[in-house]
Order: C-alpha cells, then structure tokens, then sequence
C-alpha cells in the first residue's frame, strides 16, 4: 500500500473509531500512534519514537512531552497530543514552551484528527504561533498528502522540509487573506478596483456600491472558472469513453473478421437440429459461430444454449452447459457421433421448449 493509500485509509478508520474513544490515552494509541506508525516510524522501537521525552523548562523540571521522533538520537519532531474533541487553539502555548528547550526543528500538535505542524520561520529555535502546515486527516487533499510526506522517515530532510515551510506558511496566509475578501471585501481592496474602473471620485457611497459589486463579480468568476473545468473535466472524460467504444468497436469487428464457418461445423448443427425437431419447429433453432467454438441456440438467444461444438482443433468435442453455466465436454471421432449424444440435446433444450412458442 502506497503513502496515499495509507493516509486515507487511517482517515476512514478514525471516523468509524472515534465516538467510542474518551480519554487522552485511548487517542494517543487508537489515532495517533498508527499516524507516526504510517510515516514509517516504529513506534515501538524508543531509538525512533521515544515517549514521555524529557523536556526541562528553566526552574521546572520532569517537563514531557508526549512524543519525540527522533534521528541518531537526537529530537526531530516533538508531538504534542490531546483528545480527539480537543481545541486545540487552547493548547499551542505548551507546545511552544517545549520547543526551544531541545534541537527539534519541528512540533506537532494534534488531537488525531486535526494535526499542525509548527517550525522556527519567524524566529530561530523559536516555535512560530501559527502553523506551516495544517489539515484534518479525515478530509485530506492530495496536496496536502504530498507535503505530509516529506516527514516520512524515508523523505524526511529537514533543509527540504523547512524550505517548503516558508512558501507554505506564506501560501496559507494569501489563501486565507483572499477568503475574507471574497467573503468581506476591505475598503483597500474595493478601492483597488475602483480606481481602475471607475473615473469619478470614490465617495462613501460608491465605495459602499462597489464593495458589493466586487464581492459578487469575483465569487461569480470563482464559480464560472470551477464550472469551466469541471465542464472542461467531463468532456475530456466523455471524449475517453466514445474512444475507448470506438477500441472495442474495432476489436469486435476484428474479432469477427477472424470468425469462419466450417463445413463440418455446419454439418453438426443441421444433424443437432435434426435432433431438436421431435420438440421443437426448425424456426426456433439457430446458431451462433465464436473464434473457439460453435454454439446452437435456441430462439436466436445465447442464454438458450443447448450445446456447443469444438471443431477448431485436431479433436472434437460436444459440450452441455449446466445450470451454473460450467460446461461439460465429450469428444467425439466423427460428426455422426453428435447421435450418441441425443437425450443429452433434448434434455439440454427441455427447458426452452414452451418458451416464446
């Protein structure tokens, strides 16, 4: 199972599992431990993941931290956990503390659900107050999927990781800047349309006019382009399918061309027919030729079989479907010997015999 795979499998797992767990500790090794465990880490080896790790702050001694992954023995990532119901808006602070006491690079803070993973950007060996990567496992993007794997134990450069970090950090704080412009545009924002569109002075009451003009005229784009692609996305996607028909089309007609109608194979069906016609008209009998064998129905209906001819190779051969449609083969010596296997024939096509009479 592939990185993506694994990730989006734990997610599914932890929303079947998570109203039956109520404590802190049930969290930790229910949801959290099979996340580090995912990330390639042996969480049962303390040389990689080494629990309650030691982390003395000034005057206060025995600080812990509920996790340390570490590397030739040293901290990389500290991960703070707490229970899934958690906020854990109310809980950065502790992390923070920890973090500029050892030589990790990186903290996590996370209730199995929601995880943050926090760098020194801002300020060295300082942790930053807000995350460079944020998502709720249960509802993970792709995108965010490729990020995470760079902690994997097999990825994991922290230089890589932190130069990732920045644009990160700088990426969410544009996306999120530009979500509460959509949703509440700001005068600095409108007034940026306004001088480019409109030649008058931008007095309150214009402002208050374009203000909502911009909200809808941009949330209206958002929403065109989304149905551009999606529209573009569907068409790529119908295009796929009539080609792939038109493959099969081929293939079938290929197929066909291949198809030849022997003599003898003719010659079995008129003497099966002369067989059915002590039960039925000779209008309800017919045959269908295939690359590997020769079958006589009834009704012009494959599910009608009453029995197959394989003449193609150098033995011969009559088969009889059973009810699971398994079939059942008898070699014959020559075409006549089609005779020996009569009540088989009638028996075969007993049951069609009232059927669209």
């Amino acid at each position: 199972m592939d990185f993506k795979d694994s990730i989006k499998q734990l997610g599914e797992r932890i929303i079947r599992l998570k109203d039956q767990i109520q404590t802190e500790e049930a969290t930790k090794n229910a949801l959290i431990m099979p996340f580090i465990q995912s990330l390639g880490y042996d969480v049962f080896n303390p040389l990689e993941v080494l629990p309650e790790y030691t982390a003395d702050i000034g005057i206060k001694q025995g600080e812990k931290v509920d996790y340390a992954i570490l590397k030739d023995g040293e901290p990389q990532i500290l991960v703070e956990c707490k229970w899934w119901g958690a906020n854990l808006d109310l809980h950065s602070s502790q992390l923070l503390r920890y973090f500029h006491t050892t030589k990790a690079k990186f903290g996590l803070l996370t209730n199995g659900i929601q995880y943050r993973f926090y760098t020194d950007l801002k300020e060295a060996n300082k942790m930053d107050e807000k995350p460079f990567l944020e998502f709720d496992i249960t509802n993970i993007k792709e995108q965010v999927i490729n990020e995470l794997k760079k902690f994997h134990k097999s990825y994991f450069d922290v230089n890589q990781i932190i130069n990732a970090a920045s644009e990160l950090k700088y990426s969410n704080e544009i996306k999120n800047i530009f979500s509460n412009e959509l949703a509440n545009p700001s005068a600095n924002f409108v007034k940026m349309f306004v001088n480019q569109v409109y030649t008058g002075r931008a007095t309150e009451k214009i402002m208050s006019q374009f203000t909502d003009l911009v909200k809808k005229t941009l949330n209206q784009y958002l929403n065109d382009l989304v149905s551009e692609r999606l529209k573009a996305a569907l068409d790529k996607e119908t295009e796929k399918e009539i080609e792939l028909a038109k493959q099969e089309e081929e293939k079938q007609k290929e197929s066909e061309t291949k198809i030849v109608t022997t003599e003898e194979e003719l010659e079995g069906f008129y003497i099966v027919k002369a067989i059915l016609l002590s039960k039925l008209p000779s209008e309800r009998i017919f045959y269908r030729d295939f690359q590997q064998f020769f079958s006589i129905i009834i009704d012009d209906s494959i599910r009608q079989t009453v029995c197959r001819l394989w003449f193609n190779d150098a033995k011969k051969y009559i088969g009889f479907l059973d009810d699971n449609k398994k079939e059942t083969k008898f070699e014959i010596s020559k075409i006549d010997d089609i005779y020996k296997y009569s009540s088989q024939i009638l028996s075969a096509a007993e049951k069609y015999c009232n059927e669209n009479k």
